[in-house]
């Protein structure tokens, strides 16, 4: 009798192979995912590739994964999901990359060939038309129905990823595709060279007469600083000008906090929108100055604006301005180098110091006014926040109270260190963008931050956490409900529905995953939370606390398209 053991037959490559094998190609060293049925020849070729796998436990929370990997990197984040649910249930994360330009490169599974075309022939997840769902969201959709198809489908969805504006692509493979043997040769090489998107020299040079023409120059600038690193061409054209800078909340970081031209992010106060109205010639670069980034469209220039912005859809689309259609970086660089070239007209009074002191006096309005509303426990609380987190370490957060807090008043430190939702305003982003983010380099500390509605809906990644080992401290501020719209319904209607919520110990619960975790309180939250953050792997501090909001300034006004 023989004792042999039978051996395995040689593997044949499939249209899996071909999957991972043009990403490997194009540069990808990770990819985020969770498997299904249909999508099992690419997660099966995995194993026999070099990239990284990611897996989170819900196809949206892997989303938001690829999202923050994809903005700490500046690259591409590969995503895998499978048919039908599995797709569907990335949406709200490829809504959020969409709206803050995370290149995300999301592929998806089919049912097999016969299937597609709405015939409704019922296979296990079939839709009428899986991608249609996907066209009003993301950036471009890409289809491969045979397997020489897909390494050149991989490499155009890559490359409209990566082309300004970044943003998250759609790529789907039927079932049967992914699983045939395929007589296709290996992928040795794939070009994907993004479309780069230069100013027009006729127009930086009129944008730069306007600048240095003017006597109060003030600078807004947003995301798309930070997505396209600009940050030093920033500093210069600001300095060169001596024009002061305010930050959207997205372009945190974009321009140095204590700098003496930084008038911060103080975006939704009145005393700042009052700021940027009245420069003579306002610089928006990278932002469409849509509704928070314009104090909820009550912003009503009275000088000329000049607007930087990759995407054509949002330029001059809320202001008229005079467009320029570009990057972030290289319109900023070119305005540098026009500028160099002129004489910068001096201020309205003369002095020197006028623009900082414009500046100082600014902030000082804004600190009164914050002061003057008893919110000491908010103030206390993020100062911690801030005094524990490492200068070097990222922060995503969630859409919660104390975020809204930080977009306004939250030092980031640096450029591409603070991450959150305020794009599309989904909730449950803090935690698996975090998770993204660590991943993406996990010899720092990143910090997440959520209320304990928003953690709900990433409860499961503490699994995720702990399997990959990721250095994350989860900041879980517990208010019982749904905090801000509860504020919002009792200001607007005198009292909340539907805002309370029955929550878990979420002690309990994370060290039942075996994430250390700990019960905080205002005063020992910064050691609490330092700590934390000091030690490997992942942990999670619960801060029970109700806050409150800063009183907003927008309500009295009437928005500038008079609605």
């Amino acid at each position: 009798m023989s004792t042999t053991t039978p051996t395995a037959a040689p593997h044949r490559r499939n249209g899996g192979d071909l999957v991972v094998e043009s990403l490997t190609a194009l540069g990808a060293s990770t990819v985020f995912g969770l498997p299904g049925q249909h999508a099992l020849g690419v997660f099966d070729a995995l194993r026999r590739s070099a990239l990284r796998y990611v897996g989170l436990r819900v196809e949206n929370n892997a989303g938001f994964a690829a999202d923050a990997y994809a903005r700490t990197t500046h690259g591409v984040a590969p995503l895998l999901v499978s048919t039908g649910p599995g797709a569907l249930m990335t949406l709200a994360a490829l809504q959020e990359a969409a709206a803050g330009s995370a290149a995300v490169l999301a592929i998806g599974s089919q049912v097999p060939l016969a299937g597609i075309g709405g015939g409704r022939h019922g296979y296990l997840h079939e839709l009428t038309d899986q991608s249609a769902v996907f066209r009003g969201v993301v950036k471009s959709v890409h289809t491969a129905r045979t397997a020489s198809q897909i390494p050149s489908a991989v490499a155009a969805a890559w490359e409209s990823a990566l082309s300004v504006p970044h943003g998250p692509v759609w790529l789907e493979i039927p079932q049967d595709v992914l699983l045939a043997p395929v007589e296709v040769p290996p992928v040795a090489e794939l070009h994907a060279v993004p479309r780069e998107l230069t100013p027009r020299p006729e127009v930086t040079a009129e944008a730069a007469r306007w600048l240095t023409e003017a006597r109060r120059p003030v600078i807004l600038a947003g995301g798309g600083v930070v997505r396209a690193g600009a940050e030093a061409e920033l500093l210069a054209l600001a300095e060169r000008l001596r024009a002061p800078v305010a930050t959207t909340f997205g372009g945190k970081g974009a321009f140095p906090w204590e700098h003496p031209l930084s008038l911060r992010s103080w975006l939704e106060d009145r005393h700042t929108t009052e700021f940027l109205e009245d420069a003579d010639t306002l610089l928006v670069v990278g932002s469409g100055l849509g509704e928070l980034s314009s104090n909820y469209h009550t912003f009503r220039p009275r000088g000329r604006v000049v607007q930087i912005e990759a995407d054509l859809g949002k330029l001059e689309s809320n202001h008229a301005a005079l467009g320029v259609h570009a990057d972030a970086r290289p319109a900023l660089a070119a305005l540098v180098k026009e500028v160099a070239g002129r004489p910068v007209r001096e201020s309205a009074d003369g002095a020197a110091s006028a623009p900082q002191d414009a500046v100082a006096d600014l902030l000082k309005r804004v600190r009164q006014r914050i002061d003057g509303q008893g919110l000491d426990l908010e103030q206390q609380i993020l100062a911690s926040v801030r005094d524990a987190l490492p200068d070097d370490a990222v922060s995503c957060w969630d859409m919660t109270i104390l975020a809204y807090w930080a977009w306004s008043a939250f030092d980031a430190r640096r450029p591409n260190a603070l991450h959150s939702a305020q794009g599309s305003g989904g909730l449950g982003y803090g935690f698996p963008a975090a998770l993204g983010a660590a991943v993406a380099d996990p010899d720092r500390p990143v910090l997440a931050v959520s209320g304990d509605g928003g953690a709900m809906y990433s409860i499961a990644e503490l699994a995720t956490a702990r399997q990959y080992d990721l250095p994350v401290t989860w900041l879980i501020v517990d208010d019982g409900g749904y905090g801000i719209l509860r504020e919002y319904m009792t200001d607007a209607f005198g009292e909340a529905t539907a805002t309370e919520l029955a929550r878990p110990d979420f002690v309990a619960l994370a060290e039942s995953f075996g994430v250390p975790a700990v019960r905080t309180d205002p005063e020992r939250l910064r050691e609490d939370l330092a700590a934390a953050l000091a030690e490997p792997g992942p942990s999670v501090v619960v801060l029970p606390a109700r806050l409150r909001m800063f009183a907003p300034t927008h309500l009295d006004e009437v928005p500038a398209d008079g609605r």
